[in-house]
């Protein structure tokens, strides 16, 4: 369906191909047999397969990669420990360095990922900067309550893009160190790494779309992520910190303290990431409204979906 001549055309007109989609949807499924088709690379776009030993609980599946025909490189996968921060920016500059790294080989980079934000970094090209640490500002918002920390990052950001900052208080001090740094620091334009994407959507029926997500959440229970998260509370990790890793770490954590029963939280969880879906579908068409043309194809078919991405590489479809 793609021939030699296909991929050169490709290559003229993008230098990535990004696979998006919902949770559950089957996009890195999807992004693996295209990589094979195309010679192309991952690089992931999730906030949380960053973190080592956060496997069940963020869909983590390396052995994919590797499953039902030749292996295919993964990055910015297990790269730091959870105990540690990492950033937006610490992202768009590691997701740049892979991006050189991979079409130096002559590959293709394929982005891929559920995280709206890490996806929206690398395809509108957010001009990020390294803010340093501000002792002076750390010590005087110590003082301060949760709320009062609140208002005062929504007063600098109030368009925000990650809501998880104003969840923890480690993470809210630092996101305001960083917004009055740029604030008092504006910098001009620089030249950065020139993206130009071809975006594919995976959209799914709503039917299937929850069926999926409830039936990878029974798998997960069963292959063990309630001991995954007990085990990395026990090397260290808080459980103010499990919180801010999103749905399944709170949850069972919640569980796990004895706050929440196991049939609740499971109910719960299941409504949760059900609505987490519809948050993510929403941030998708957003990027669209603020000016990135998404292809969408039908996931329910794996052979048909495949076809349809093929044919959008290969500039067959409009």
């Amino acid at each position: 369906m793609i021939d030699e001549e296909a991929i050169r055309g490709f290559r003229e007109r993008y230098n990535l191909l990004v696979v998006l989609g919902p949770t559950a949807s089957g996009k890195t499924g999807i992004a693996i047999r295209l990589a094979r088709r195309i010679s192309g690379e991952i690089i992931s776009a999730d906030s949380r397969q960053v973190y080592t030993g956060m496997d069940l609980g963020t869909g983590k599946d390396l052995s994919a990669y590797g499953r039902d025909g030749p292996a295919v490189p993964c990055h910015l996968i297990d790269i730091i420990p959870p105990t540690e921060e990492f950033s937006l920016f610490a992202y768009q500059e590691r997701f740049y360095r892979c991006f050189q790294e991979i079409s130096g080989r002559g590959n293709v980079p394929i982005l891929t990922g559920g995280t709206g934000l890490y996806l929206d970094a690398v395809v509108r090209d957010y001009r990020l900067q390294a803010a340093p640490e501000n002792r002076s500002l750390r010590e005087e918002l110590a003082k301060q309550e949760m709320p009062v920390l609140r208002r005062r990052f929504l007063a600098l950001c109030p368009a925000i893009h990650n809501t998880t900052d104003l969840r923890e208080r480690k993470r809210l001090i630092r996101a305001i160190e960083i917004a009055e740094f740029a604030r008092d620091h504006p910098r001009e334009a620089e030249p950065s790494v020139r993206i130009v994407p071809l975006v594919i959507g995976i959209r799914c029926r709503r039917e299937d779309l929850r069926h999926k997500i409830t039936a990878r959440l029974e798998s997960r229970l069963e292959a063990g992520m309630i001991e995954e998260v007990r085990q990395l509370h026990a090397s260290g990790v808080p459980w103010e910190r499990l919180d801010s890793f999103g749905l399944e770490y709170r949850y069972i954590a919640l569980y796990l303290q004895g706050k929440m029963a196991e049939k609740e939280m499971f109910q719960t969880l299941n409504t949760r990431i059900h609505q987490f879906a519809k948050r993510q579908e929403t941030w998708f068409r957003r990027m669209e409204r603020k000016g990135v043309r998404i292809h969408w194809v039908e996931g329910a078919d794996e052979g048909a979906d495949e076809a349809a991405a093929l044919d959008l590489i290969a500039g067959r479809t409009a």
